[in-house]
C-alpha cells in the first residue's frame, strides 16, 4: 500500500510540475513574441496574396503548384484560417497569464517605498549626494517629507534607532508608478483586440458550420434556390459580408466569402437601392460614388432612408452598411458581329452583362459571356502623332498606341486625357473551357494622326494588358469601308477586275509583255495577300504582310530583297487601292480620289485586314445598343468586438504613452546627527530612476538644490 501512494504521489507531482512548465510556457515574454511574430509574417501574406479569389486566379498567377499550396495553407483566406486564430486565442492565453502574473507583484509595488534600505547601501548609487544640514534630524525629515509631497511624491518616514547616538530618519520617496501601470494596460490592450478580432473575425461563423449543421455552399444559381443548411440566421452575432443592390431592386441576403465556398447571411432587413451617384475625376478614377437607400424590416415594415458614402456607413439593426464599390447591375447591350473569318456570317444578338450565350462558328460551339460595360474610358493622348510601323505576328501592331493607352503608357510626356467612350468587354469560351477576353470600343478614337479607328482589344489571361487591332472608320464613321474590302478582296472576280484596273492604268501598250508581266506580279502580290496563294506548294495559306514576307524570304536573294519588296509593296498598293473602290462601287458608293485621305483609309484598312488573319476569333462583336443599370456593393457587417477593439487601442495608447513617457523614480534621504556640531545632520541622498535620461540628471539636481540646499555638484556630489 506504501509503494501504491508513493507513486501515485510522484505522478501528481510531475503532472503538476508538467502544468507549473506550461503555464511558464504560455506567460514567457518570448512565446508571446514568437506569436505575434507569426502573426506579423501572416498578416503580411494576407495583405499581398488577394484573399478569397477563385483558384483559377491563383493558378493563373502563380501556377497549379503554388496554387496547391497556397489552398493547403489557406493562405488564399488568412484570417479566417483555423491554424491563424488558434494562435490569436493562443495569444490570448499567453498575454493574460503575463498579466495575471504580474499584476498583483506590480499592484503590491505601490505600497512599497524600500525604507528599510540600509543607509551603506545608497553610497553604491550613481546618483547620491552628501551634505551637513543645519537643523536636527527631526526638523530635516519633516521639511524633506513635506517638500517631496508637494512635489507629486509620495513619501514615507522611518525613525530609526542608532547605537550609542541619537536615533536617525530614512526618507523613503517614489514617483511615477503609472509607468509600471502602462505595463499592465499595453498588455491587457493586446488581450483585448485579439478577443476582438477572435469575436468579429470567422471563428463564431465557422462553429456554426462545426456544431451548427451549417455547410458551406460551392454550386450557382439563384440566390433564392440556395437550400436552408447554407444560410445563416438574421440573429447570427457577429459577421461580415457583401450585398449587391442594382438600382430600383432590394436585396436581403448578403454573401460571406469561404475559402472553399460562399455562405448566405440573412438580414432583418432589406435595402433598396432608389439612386446610385458617381462623379469621376479627370483621369477617369472615380471622385465620388454613394448611394440613396431605403431599408425595410422585415418583421415590422418600418422604413428608413439613408445615404450611404465611403467612410460614411448606415446603421439600423445593430448592423453596420459600408459602401464598398459599385458594378453593374444587369445593363443590357445590343452587339453587332464583324466577321474575321471567311467563314463568318455577322448578326446582332441582344445580352444582360453577367450572363452568357451559345454561338456557332461551323462545327465549334463558342460560348459568349458579357463581362462589363464600361461608360467612361478616359485615356492618355500625350503624343499626337502615331506611327506607321506593324509587326503582323501580333494583334497589337502599332507599338506607340500601347504607350498612349491605359496601364502601357510608360513616357515623361504631359498627360493628355480624353475620355473615348463607351466599351464592352466580353469572353469567348471554348468548347474546352479555354477563354480569351475582349475589349472593343463603341466609337472610333482619333489618335493624333487624323485617321479615326475603332479599337479592338484582345488578351489571353487577366493579368496580360490588351492588344488592340486598329479597324480604320469609313467617311461615314462605321467598319462598313474596312468590311466591304475585306469581302472584295475575298471575291475572286473582284480580284481580277481590280487587277485589269491597274494594268489598264499603268500598262503600257507598245509592250504588251511587259504588261503581261506585270499582271503576273500583281496577281501573285494580291493571292498572297488575300490568302488564297501559297507561298510554295506545300505550305499552308496565311495572308496579309506575312505572306508577302515570306515569299520574298523563299523566292528572292538576300541581296535584292530589299529592291524587289520595294517594287511589289508598290504594286500591291496600287491594286489594293482599285480593290477598294470596288468594293465601294457594289456598296453602290462613289470611287474615292487619290489623295492623301484616301491613302491614309486604304493604309490603315490594309493593316487591319493584314493583320485580322491573326485574330484569334471569328467575329468581333461592337457595341450599337446599350441601357445601363448600375449596382452599389455593400459590406454589411455585425461587429460586436469593435467596441472592444477600441477600448483595447485606447488602453494601448495609454500603456505606450506610460511606458515611453512616464518614468518611475526613487529617492531616499538618510538623516543621521552630525558628529562634529551638535544640533546639525549629516545627510545622505540616492536618487534612483528606470531610465537614465538628461531629465533625470536635471531632476537630480534640481532635488539637490531643494532638499539639500547643493549648489555646487563638483564639490558634493560622489
Amino acid at each position: 500500500m506504501s509503494v501504491s501512494v508513493s507513486t501515485h504521489g510522484l505522478r501528481l507531482k510531475r503532472g503538476s510540475h508538467a502544468l507549473r512548465a506550461a503555464v511558464e510556457l504560455l506567460s514567457s515574454m518570448r512565446f508571446a513574441i514568437a506569436l505575434l511574430t507569426v502573426i506579423c509574417i501572416a498578416s503580411i501574406i494576407g495583405t499581398v496574396l488577394k484573399q478569397h479569389e477563385p483558384v483559377g486566379n491563383y493558378v493563373n498567377q502563380f501556377g497549379p503548384f503554388w496554387a496547391q499550396v497556397f489552398r493547403a495553407a489557406l493562405l488564399d483566406s488568412v484570417y479566417s484560417a483555423w491554424w491563424f486564430l488558434l494562435i490569436l486565442l493562443f495569444l490570448v492565453i499567453s498575454t493574460s497569464l503575463c498579466v495575471a502574473r504580474n499584476t498583483p507583484r506590480i499592484l503590491a509595488d505601490f505600497k512599497v517605498y524600500k525604507e528599510d534600505i540600509r543607509a551603506q547601501s545608497l553610497k553604491a548609487f550613481g546618483q547620491r549626494a552628501e551634505t551637513v544640514l543645519g537643523e536636527t534630524p527631526d526638523m530635516a525629515a519633516n521639511r524633506i517629507g513635506q517638500l517631496l509631497s508637494g512635489g507629486g511624491w509620495k513619501v514615507k518616514l522611518q525613525r530609526r534607532e542608532l547605537p550609542g547616538k541619537d536615533g536617525g530618519w530614512m526618507v523613503a520617496a517614489r514617483a511615477g508608478g503609472a509607468h509600471k501601470l502602462g505595463y499592465i494596460a499595453a498588455h491587457s490592450a493586446i488581450v483585448l483586440v485579439c478577443i476582438g478580432g477572435l469575436l468579429d473575425g470567422d471563428l463564431i461563423v465557422k462553429a456554426q458550420t462545426w456544431f451548427a449543421g451549417k455547410s458551406v455552399y460551392t454550386g450557382g444559381g439563384m440566390i433564392a434556390d440556395v437550400p436552408q443548411q447554407h444560410r445563416l440566421s438574421p440573429d447570427n452575432p457577429t459577421f461580415r459580408g457583401n450585398i449587391l443592390v442594382p438600382e430600383g431592386g432590394q436585396a436581403g441576403v448578403a454573401i460571406l466569402n469561404q475559402s472553399t465556398g460562399v455562405l448566405l447571411q440573412e438580414l432583418p432587413f432589406s435595402i433598396e437601392l432608389k439612386k446610385f451617384i458617381v462623379d469621376y475625376y479627370s483621369t477617369g478614377m472615380p471622385k465620388l460614388f454613394a448611394s440613396e437607400v431605403v431599408l425595410h424590416d422585415r418583421k415590422t415594415g418600418e422604413t428608413k432612408d439613408a445615404r450611404i458614402e465611403v467612410n460614411h456607413p448606415a446603421s439600423w439593426k445593430g448592423i453596420e452598411i459600408y459602401q464598398s464599390s459599385f458594378d453593374d447591375g444587369g445593363s443590357t447591350v445590343t452587339l453587332k458581329s464583324v466577321p474575321m473569318a471567311a467563314a463568318a456570317k455577322p448578326f446582332e444578338i441582344e445580352g444582360t452583362i453577367g450572363s452568357s450565350a451559345q454561338l456557332t462558328n461551323g462545327n465549334e460551339k463558342l460560348t459568349l459571356e458579357y463581362t462589363a460595360l464600361r461608360l467612361i474610358n478616359v485615356e492618355n493622348f500625350a503624343d499626337g502623332t502615331s506611327g506607321s510601323g506593324a509587326d503582323v505576328r501580333k494583334v497589337d501592331l502599332v507599338h506607340d498606341l500601347q504607350s498612349r493607352l491605359g496601364a502601357a503608357n510608360k513616357t515623361d510626356k504631359p498627360k493628355t486625357l480624353r475620355n473615348i467612350g463607351p466599351s464592352i468587354s466580353y469572353k469567348l469560351r471554348d468548347a474546352s473551357g479555354q477563354a480569351r477576353e475582349f475589349q472593343n470600343y463603341m466609337a472610333p478614337v482619333d489618335a493624333g494622326d487624323g485617321m479615326p479607328v475603332f479599337l479592338l482589344g484582345v488578351r489571353e489571361k487577366p493579368e496580360e494588358p490588351f492588344r488592340y487591332l486598329r479597324v480604320p472608320a469609313d467617311d461615314k464613321g462605321t467598319m462598313d469601308g474596312f468590311t466591304q474590302m475585306r469581302a472584295a478582296l475575298a471575291d475572286a472576280t473582284l480580284r481580277e477586275k481590280a487587277i485589269d484596273r491597274y494594268i489598264a492604268r499603268v500598262g503600257d501598250a507598245k509592250r504588251p509583255e511587259l504588261a503581261e508581266q506585270l499582271r503576273v506580279s500583281a496577281a501573285r502580290a494580291l493571292g498572297l495577300f488575300a490568302g488564297v496563294e501559297r507561298v510554295k506548294p506545300d505550305s499552308p495559306r496565311s495572308g496579309g504582310w506575312q505572306a508577302i514576307a515570306d515569299f520574298m524570304e523563299v523566292n528572292v536573294p538576300q541581296g535584292e530583297r530589299e529592291r524587289a519588296g520595294t517594287v511589289l509593296v508598290r504594286i500591291l498598293n496600287d491594286v489594293l487601292f482599285e480593290v477598294l473602290n470596288l468594293s465601294r462601287e457594289k456598296a453602290g458608293l462613289a470611287d474615292l480620289p487619290p489623295d492623301q485621305k484616301s491613302q491614309a483609309f486604304l493604309t490603315q484598312s490594309v493593316l487591319a485586314i493584314s493583320d485580322a488573319a491573326f485574330y484569334p476569333a471569328p467575329m468581333a462583336l461592337m457595341l450599337t445598343d446599350f441601357k445601363q443599370v448600375q449596382a452599389s456593393v455593400f459590406q454589411v457587417a455585425r461587429a460586436p468586438g469593435k467596441n472592444v477593439v477600441y477600448l483595447g487601442c485606447l488602453l494601448l495608447i495609454i500603456g505606450i504613452f506610460a511606458m515611453l513617457y512616464v518614468r518611475e523614480r526613487r529617492l531616499w534621504v538618510w538623516l543621521t546627527p552630525d558628529g562634529v556640531r551638535a544640533g546639525d545632520t549629516a545627510a545622505t541622498m540616492a536618487f534612483s530612476v528606470n531610465r537614465k535620461t538628461m531629465d533625470s540628471d536635471r531632476e537630480f539636481e534640481h532635488l539637490k538644490a531643494r532638499l539639500l540646499a547643493i549648489e555646487d555638484k563638483k564639490e558634493t556630489v560622489s
